[in-house]
């Protein structure tokens, strides 16, 4: 913006100098004015006559000086004028330079806010998918029932029960969390324990990441040690385990257990089956008697339960830890064995790397790639 005192002296200036040109435009020479004067005053007399030609001559030398006063005064005028309009623009020109510094620098300060928000949105989404599938942990929520099969006969009963996301309440635990129910397959009334597909949810996870579950339940998930320990050790109920496997060349099969429950963390959930049934073979239990996982405590790799002290042998390989041999994944160990559900999963649909493991389902004596498994329990004495 123009300063009060620039604007001020640029005004006075230009009036000025109109006034001073429109004087110099319309005033006559002093001597002719004067001669003008004499005339027509007296006319016809030689005294008179010879009077103005003195007034002329005494005339001359005012008027001159005058005139140039005049000329110096308008030449000082310009001069001002020119020296504000110069300073007027150096002013200018300078304000605008620090508005555009300003300008500049609130954009840089813009521009590192917007960084660090979206640095802070991608820690938050890095953090959300890390985040257990439980979210509902303490509040006060109606849950459907006890399980899936309490579920199913409970509801069952007055209306067809469709699959899909329940909120359970087993006996024994704290809080009410969500689970996969899967009503259609052999009967319905199945808790999903476990699921892979798609190879998308990492299961290379540690000890507590186990406990509490990951993943998305309508999608690749864990539910959890902690949930599935809850479900199984009802007090009013007992339960069995559906393994289900299906091949990269979309063969399937199964190994059932009629029956299925966890000790408690303190003994690190060992897992103890009953009796097998199916077409995949008892991998659990392996082939030979160091193959048998039955029995033996849930491990990962910053939780070694394995029994490889102070290692085992695995294709003719000294193992120290199963889990990661197994590429940093969870599972009931026991010198290493003969399954694995939660192996490293990559499955792109024309070419298979896996680490997921059933070794006592072969064709032509060699392990079948599995692409989906899945792990689902339900009450024994089902209606």
């Amino acid at each position: 913006m123009i300063q009060p005192r620039a604007s001020s002296i640029v005004f006075l200036s230009v009036i000025f100098f109109i006034s001073a040109d429109a004087v110099f435009g319309n005033a006559q020479p002093c001597s002719a004015m004067n001669t003008s004067i004499a005339s027509s005053d007296i006319p016809g007399t030689k005294n008179q006559s010879a009077d103005t030609s003195e007034e002329k001559k005494k005339c001359s030398m005012p008027c001159d000086f005058q005139a140039k006063a005049m000329r110096e005064e308008k030449h000082y005028m310009c001069r001002n004028l020119q020296s504000s309009l110069v300073e007027y623009a150096r002013s200018t020109k300078k304000m605008i330079r620090n508005m555009m510094e300003d300008q500049q620098s609130s954009l840089d300060y813009l521009s590192n806010q917007v960084n660090e928000l979206m640095s802070r949105v991608m820690q938050l989404n890095g953090d959300i998918s890390r985040r257990p599938i439980d979210v509902f942990p303490h509040r006060a929520i109606q849950s459907h029932g006890l399980d899936c099969s309490d579920i199913k006969d409970t509801i069952g009963t007055v209306t067809k029960t469709p699959s899909g996301l329940y909120i359970i309440h087993p006996e024994g635990s704290s809080y009410p969390f969500e689970v996969l129910c899967e009503m259609d397959f052999r009967g319905g009334g199945w808790t999903v324990i476990q699921k892979r597909t798609e190879g998308i949810v990492q299961f290379q996870k540690t000890w507590s990441d186990y406990l509490d579950g990951f993943g998305d339940l309508s999608g690749e998930f864990w539910l959890g040690l902690r949930k599935v320990f809850h479900i199984v050790n009802q007090k009013t109920a007992s339960f069995m385990l559906y393994v289900g496997l299906e091949s990269e060349d979309d063969t399937y099969a199964y190994a059932s257990y009629d029956s299925f429950w966890l000790e408690d963390e303190a003994c690190s959930f060992k897992i103890h089956l009953g009796r097998y049934s199916g077409n995949a073979g008892d991998a659990f239990r392996g082939l030979k008697k160091e193959d048998n996982q039955n029995s033996f405590p849930f491990s990962t790799y910053d939780m070694d339960n394995d029994g490889c002290n102070p290692a085992c042998s695995l294709q003719e390989q000294p193992i120290k830890s199963c889990s990661n041999f197994s590429e940093k994944t969870g599972w009931w160990f026991s010198q290493c064995g003969l399954a694995n559900l939660n192996g490293v999963h990559r499955y792109t649909g024309r070419m298979l790397e896996t680490g997921i493991r059933w070794g006592t389902w072969t064709v032509g004596g060699e392990p079948v790639k599995i692409k989906t498994a899945s792990m689902k329990i339900r009450r024994t004495y089902f209606r």
